[in-house]
């Protein structure tokens, strides 16, 4: 009866482990899913914000563009109608209230492109996140034992040429705004 008790719970302890390893197997085997089909996503989100960087700060650029001509176009006709003709008008001119052209579209598309720029670098971050995770499941123990042959995972980071070629050198020297 001892022998047969001891057998039962040695069987039993063994398909205790055999079942835990399975189950981290499985759970493994889905995290890294989970990760590739994330990176996948944020990839697609990746494009869908960068080409609505530029569909925005084109068409504002447009706007102002446009504002700028109608300014340009009103302003000469107006001060052409008023002081045309320069009768002591000069004084007159610099006494009155005249339109003033509004530099705050301007200030928009700044705003516009530095809030666009820093939401992409955020997107891009996340997705080297997910890369950074993924590299982990794949890399450590005991996650590495389950996943540890899968393909790496490959995610597309939207740089400059500029930033490519200061990180390939090493340094960089240019300091100057204009």
């Amino acid at each position: 009866m001892k022998k047969g008790v001891l057998v039962l719970v040695g069987v039993l302890c063994t398909l205790f482990v055999l079942l835990i390893i399975v189950g981290m197997g499985i759970s493994y085997n889905n995290r890294y899913v989970q990760l590739n089909n994330l990176a996948s996503a944020q990839e697609k989100a990746n494009e869908i914000i960068f080409d609505s960087v530029w569909k925005i700060i084109s068409q504002k650029a447009q706007i102002a563009d446009k504002y700028k001509d109608s300014f340009n176009k009103i302003y000469a006709d107006l001060m052409a109608g008023r002081y045309g003709n320069d009768n002591g008008q000069l004084m007159k001119w610099v006494q009155e209230s005249n339109p003033q052209f509004d530099s705050s579209v301007f200030k928009s598309i700044m705003d516009t492109v530095q809030g666009k720029r820093e939401e992409f670098a955020s997107v891009q971050i996340k997705l080297r996140d997910i890369k950074r995770e993924s590299d982990n499941l794949r890399q450590m123990f005991p996650s590495s034992l389950f996943v540890g042959g899968k393909p790496e995972l490959k995610v597309k980071i939207v740089t400059s040429e500029k930033t490519d070629s200061v990180f390939n050198a090493g340094k960089e020297d240019d300091i100057k705004v204009f």
